[in-house]
């Protein structure tokens, strides 16, 4: 279920990438403000991950799923009757917060029902229903959108999250579970702590390189490339694989090799390393060598998400293991917020190459952040000679 509930929170926030161009050109907006639209929701999204997770932590997850599903789904419904940068700019918004409680519902889920040895796989399942998500949207919406509208393809998804909440509500009863994991009060996260600032650094500087994919990957393919809307939906689901692939993977590889690991610094500057290639994307003009960089980033920033809460879950108590997910992946929705009109900018100008250069460095300066920020203090000897 928590699977199924990712998938939808990332059909609900796909379907305006990839039918940006179509609605782009419905609504006589630019990429900057189609950027800024974005930002909405990414700062709406990165509010609501630490408030969800400690709602989360202190209501328990058949209650506060309920609830944050059927705000996001009304939201995500709403779009369908839009027409104007300003509504849509506020319904992304509440979108946004509602999807906060994804993730710490996913990780939550994991860390509380399966032993040590599974829990980097198990959230890697809860978490692959984003990249499932962001594979099925083009290959669902862009159908739908094409016979009927772009507004359409609103409603069915709208309707799919109707249909999970009812499903929800029928499953396991968590209250077994409860009395051992849920806070007796609301936690929310202290930014002073070096362990606040280190998971900050893995997942939203490390995993960068996903959100700028999903959101522009269409705009660059449509501009540079020459794609069609049809033509979209017919090759983005490629990158989001290698999203979906490296979040099973890097869950078995890091439960093999790393599972007791709280410094798995090793693990980092690797993914570091193998994501630069990123930075040459501009300079092939096949489609087939693009949608493969692309591919191979998003595999590589997924290798980020899982490490990073893995590692931060052991350094938080259990009982706020939501307040970890929300962290993670609010901190990368804020940075993505951040980021992305000015990216957007960039697009506008041409100047793609300044683009994937900053998508490429960003993770190496998160993973130097990170070890930096981890590194056992130094204890100065007292003793005088």
């Amino acid at each position: 279920m928590m699977l199924a509930c990712s998938l939808l929170s990332y059909m609900d926030r796909q379907i305006l990438a990839v039918l940006s161009p179509m609605i782009l050109a419905d609504l006589k907006l630019n990429a900057e403000k189609y950027g800024e639209i974005v930002s909405a929701f990414s700062y709406a999204y990165m509010a609501g991950n630490p408030m969800w997770g400690a709602i989360l932590d202190r209501l328990g997850l058949r209650r506060g799923m309920t609830l944050a599903v059927t705000v996001w789904t009304i939201a995500c419904g709403a779009h369908a009757v839009l027409s104007g940068f300003l509504g849509f700019a506020v319904a992304r918004a509440i979108l946004g917060f509602g999807e906060g409680a994804t993730f710490p519902g996913g990780l939550r889920t994991a860390m509380d029902w399966l032993p040590a040895k599974q829990q980097s796989r198990g959230i890697a399942v809860a978490y692959s229903g984003g990249s499932l998500g962001a594979i099925i949207t083009p290959l669902i919406v862009t159908p739908v959108a094409l016979a009927y509208g772009w507004r359409a393809a609103f409603i069915v998804t709208g309707v799919a999250g109707l249909a999970w909440v009812l499903a929800w509500r029928g499953t396991v009863d968590f209250s077994a579970e409860a009395h051992d994991t849920q806070t007796q009060r609301i936690t929310l996260p202290n930014p002073l702590e070096r362990r606040f600032w280190s998971l900050v650094a893995a997942y939203g500087l490390g995993a960068l390189p996903i959100g700028l994919i999903l959101y522009l990957a269409p705009l660059y393919l449509s501009q540079v490339l020459g794609f069609t809307q049809g033509q979209l939906g017919r090759v983005l689901w490629l990158p989001p694989l290698g999203w979906e692939i490296g979040y099973f993977f890097w869950g078995w590889f890091t439960d093999r090799f790393a599972a007791g690991n709280a410094r798995p610094s090793w693990m980092l500057f690797s993914f570091a390393v193998l994501g630069l290639p990123l930075i040459a994307l501009p300079e092939f003009r096949n489609s087939a060598v693009v949608l493969g960089l692309m591919l191979w980033a998003m595999f590589i920033a997924s290798g980020f998400v899982v490490v990073s809460l893995r590692t931060s879950a052991m350094v938080y108590p259990k009982e706020q293991t939501g307040l970890v997910a929300g962290i993670g992946a609010g901190s990368w929705s804020a940075l993505v917020a951040m980021v992305l009109p000015s990216l957007g900018h960039m697009f506008d100008m041409k100047h793609y190459a300044n683009a994937f250069l900053f998508a490429g460095i960003v993770p190496v300066i998160g993973t130097l952040c990170w070890w930096a920020l981890t590194s056992p203090p130094i204890v100065r000897s007292t003793r005088q000679v």
